[in-house]
This record gives C-alpha cells, structure tokens and sequence, in this order.
C-alpha cells in the first residue's frame, strides 16, 4: 500500500508532500500559533517558517522562508555547509531562523523593551498611537477594540488611555 498520510493533512498537503518525497526535497515546516487560554480551539496562526534542503549530503544547504502575519512581512536566509545529523533539528531550526532575521547564523541582540510616551492633559494620561513602534502598535490597537479612547484637544492622531497601554504591556 502507497504511504499513509496525517490525518491533518489536507489533499494539497498531501500532494506537496508526496512531490517533495518523490523529488527527494526536505522541507520543514514551523508553525507559530496563540492558543487562547492554552485551548488549540480559537487558535491564531501567527508565522511560519519553511525550511528546504536545496543540497544534499553529509553537509547539507538550507533555504528559508520565514512570514510573519502580524506585521505582514517575509524575511529569507540561508544555513550552508551544515553538518546533517550531528545535532538536535531544533538547532537547524533556531539557525535557520536567526539567519532569516539577522543575515548570519549568530543570534541578533535581544530587541529592547517596547517604550511609548505618556502624556497628560487636563488631568487625562494617554498614549499616541503613532507613538508606539509596531509590531506592539498593531496588538494594543487590537486589544483596545470597543474601549473608551479619549479625545484630546490639539492632537490629531488617535489615542489611547495610558493605564490601557500599561495593561497591554503588563499582560
């Protein structure tokens, strides 16, 4: 009998998976995914990672895609030369991924905590929108939905109370 498929696999899937086994192609794929108070159900993709083997051999060439849909961007990298089963997968994957975001196989500096301004007004501490560096922008306008925001006189662009940004970092 032909190869038994996941039950998760969808025909597409099944194809792309069969093509590249026929091939002789070696993918991964990494999948980041919030899952609502721990529950799979409800959950939200958030990036995905596609690692190709692009040569094999003792020492193998890597490609990788990586998208984020938060901030709708993609990035791309290249692991070579790397010794195949001498480590973890897990370490193919951080090298990977640190190579798409950085350029090299070494990890970047930690990103430095997310930084807004409060500002005040009559008694009123807010935040400006276009004050607060993305990808934290796009998540606390999310969050934000439906609640009060105040109005304040002589600034154009959206705000935001500031106990609600402190929440939304705190949380």
């Amino acid at each position: 009998m032909g190869g038994s498929r996941s039950s998760r696999e969808t025909g597409d899937e099944a194809v792309l998976s069969n093509y590249l086994k026929v091939a002789g192609i070696g993918m991964l794929r990494v999948s980041v995914e919030l899952w609502p108070g721990g529950q799979k159900q409800g959950s939200t993709l958030l990036a995905v990672a596609d690692i190709e083997r692009t040569r094999s051999g003792v020492r193998s060439d890597y490609s990788v895609e990586l998208f984020e849909d938060v901030v709708h961007r993609r990035w791309s990298g290249a692991v070579e030369n790397y010794p195949r089963w001498s480590a973890s997968v897990w370490d193919l994957v951080a090298r990977s991924i640190t190579s798409a975001l950085s350029g090299s196989e070494a990890m970047p500096k930690r990103p430095i905590q997310v930084v807004a301004p409060v500002h005040r007004f009559e008694g009123i501490s807010f935040v400006r929108l276009q004050e607060i560096p993305q990808p934290a922008r796009r998540f606390f306008e999310q969050s934000i939905q439906g609640k009060t925001r105040p109005v304040i006189s002589g600034v154009s662009d959206p705000c935001a109370c500031a106990w609600d940004w402190v929440d939304f970092l705190n949380g």
